[in-house]
């Protein structure tokens, strides 16, 4: 599966928390802890809000580890708030189209999970997308579907509940094959206001997902990227955080079998 981390606070360099540490997110590329695949070399890309409220996207299918524009550019920019993610493909062949993140007007998303048997589901999750939103699909991720359904359940509006929505028809799809198909869920959000972070599966083994303060804002990881695992908090399964850019955790079940609860 993949990685990810996301940082939200004050302006830094992206290197501060890319790729400077004893396990940053470009050494994961290569040697991945907490994942059933060691190597994420499918690709790599950057998203960050600067000066306009749409982010800023780079996205390559070389491997984080030998992209030279990707370290360039973490040495270079500056951002309150951004995202990156090394990817191994579980659907969807290496192409710019299906690296993450992806973007939708002033929003950022990234993914690392699956939908089991995606080729063969695929019709019946793009049929549920918003036909004025489909156009804007490029490639052929279960990833890039499922943020395109969040969309069309009210997204910007209601992380939280869009979410939800998506996971719980994604799920009455897999439910109805001979063979339940398994959906994995960790993914990364933001709006440029808040970072918001998913952690959830279908078949109880949620792909991992951390937070923890560092020293001028909030990091959001597939895995933690030092040592110091006493300052990471799990997110628990089942369960989405919204952070603040005061670094302030607030922490909500999800349960895409009982719907949203009033």
């Amino acid at each position: 599966m993949c990685r990810f981390l996301a940082f939200i606070g004050e302006s830094i360099l992206l290197d501060d928390v890319m790729s400077g540490q004893t396990h940053s997110l470009v050494s994961q590329s290569m040697a991945a802890r907490e994942a059933k695949t060691d190597v994420n070399a499918d690709g790599c890309g950057l998203g960050w809000y600067g000066e306009r409220a749409s982010p800023g996207i780079y996205r390559s299918i070389l491997p984080a580890w030998s992209d030279p524009n990707l370290l360039g550019l973490l040495g270079q920019i500056r951002s309150r708030l951004f995202m990156a993610h090394v990817r191994s493909a579980t659907s969807g062949g290496v192409s710019y189209t299906n690296c993450h993140p992806f973007a939708h007007g002033n929003l950022l998303f990234m993914h690392n999970g699956m939908v089991s048997n995606y080729r063969k589901l695929r019709a019946r999750v793009e049929a549920l997308i918003d036909e004025d939103l489909y156009e804007n699909i490029h490639g052929t991720t279960d990833s890039e579907a499922m943020f395109h359904m969040a969309l069309s359940r009210g997204l910007p509006a209601d992380p939280r509940a869009a979410i939800i929505r998506t996971l719980s028809e994604v799920v009455a799809i897999t439910s109805a094959c001979d063979r339940p198909e398994r959906v994995r869920f960790a993914a990364a959000l933001s709006d440029g206001e808040a970072l918001w972070g998913f952690r959830w599966a279908s078949d109880n083994h949620p792909p991992t997902l951390y937070y923890r303060q560092v020293e001028r804002g909030t990091v959001l990881a597939s895995e933690p990227f030092d040592e110091e695992t006493d300052a990471w908090s799990a997110v628990a399964p089942n369960t989405a955080v919204r952070i603040a850019p005061d670094g302030a955790v607030e922490q909500m079940p999800i349960d895409p079998g009982g719907g949203v609860q009033a």
